[in-house]
């Protein structure tokens, strides 16, 4: 494999990393700078082993979520003696089955399409549609949200909010709709701060990230070629090490510009592709 291909799965994994958690749709990206400029497809040999290598650098940036909230994903597992973040006996604090809850309605919906998702839905004009519907519900979660939420840590949330941005995930089964744009904006439509949104869309991103790499995996195991695996390994590095500073940076901001911002650029992306490329 030529240097210029590992340069390429560095820049796959640069956008996987930088967008993965911020709510402009990380797969939307990866497949508007794959098609239009980078042609994995063609250096790969095949439709699906590209796929699978977008879905397999995710797998860096879970690992950088999991440097992040470690000490809470212990919490959550009950593992709380290796943690260093302390918890409150008898005080409110997230539940490993409202993580659950969260993630059933978008985990049954992924299971029985993901072969339809795969054929159908991954190119550069469904995920423009995605980017602008997404965007206009992120629109509408920072006009209609509260101006005082009540849930203003993830702690404090209830089953019923669990449920509710589980519902909504739904939506980011469609590329370009962003999982974490949805998510969000369902929360703050909950009644959540952004960054209690942002923290449970980021933990909940652990498990979904892991399935959905492990089923691709699974299914295209022959693709994971002796000749692709420095293509794989070098996305794979990029994604974490771009990820794990994309996530500091947006929680540090997200209860302070919101929305709007994100929604505002998708829009313009959007736009900008299709005249240029349609």
């Amino acid at each position: 494999m030529l240097f210029l291909d590992i340069i390429k799965a560095i820049i796959l994994g640069l956008v996987e990393g930088v967008t993965e958690f911020a709510p402009v749709s990380s797969t939307g990206h990866m497949i508007i700078v794959d098609d239009m400029w980078l042609k994995t497809e063609q250096l790969l040999s095949s439709k699906y082993a590209a796929n699978t290598f977008k879905v397999v650098i995710q797998l860096g940036s879970i690992l950088a979520v999991l440097v992040v909230f470690k000490d809470r994903i212990l919490n959550l597992l009950g593992l709380s003696r290796f943690s260093k973040q302390a918890v409150t006996a008898g005080g409110p604090r997230l539940k490993l089955g409202q993580v659950i809850v969260g993630l059933i309605p978008a985990g049954i919906l992924g299971v029985l399409f993901e072969d339809y998702i795969d054929e159908y839905l991954f190119s550069t004009s469904t995920v423009l549609i995605g980017l602008v519907l997404g965007a206009i519900l992120m629109i509408a979660a920072d006009k209609f949200g509260p101006k005082e939420p009540k849930i203003q840590t993830v702690d404090q949330m209830t089953y019923g909010h669990a449920l509710i941005v589980g519902l909504i995930q739904c939506l980011s089964i469609w590329p370009g709709f962003s999982r974490s744009g949805s998510t969000i904006s369902g929360g703050v439509l909950a009644g959540m701060s952004h960054r209690a949104a942002a923290d449970f869309t980021f933990i909940m991103a652990v498990p979904i990230m892991c399935g959905a790499s492990a089923i691709s995996l699974y299914k295209n195991w022959e693709y994971m070629t002796l000749d692709a695996l420095p293509f794989f390994i070098a996305g794979f590095i990029s994604a974490f090490i771009f990820a794990l500073l994309s996530i500091r940076f947006f929680l540090k901001l997200i209860n302070r510009i919101k929305l709007m911002p994100f929604a505002i650029y998708r829009i313009l992306l959007a736009v900008v592709i299709w005249i240029v490329f349609f």
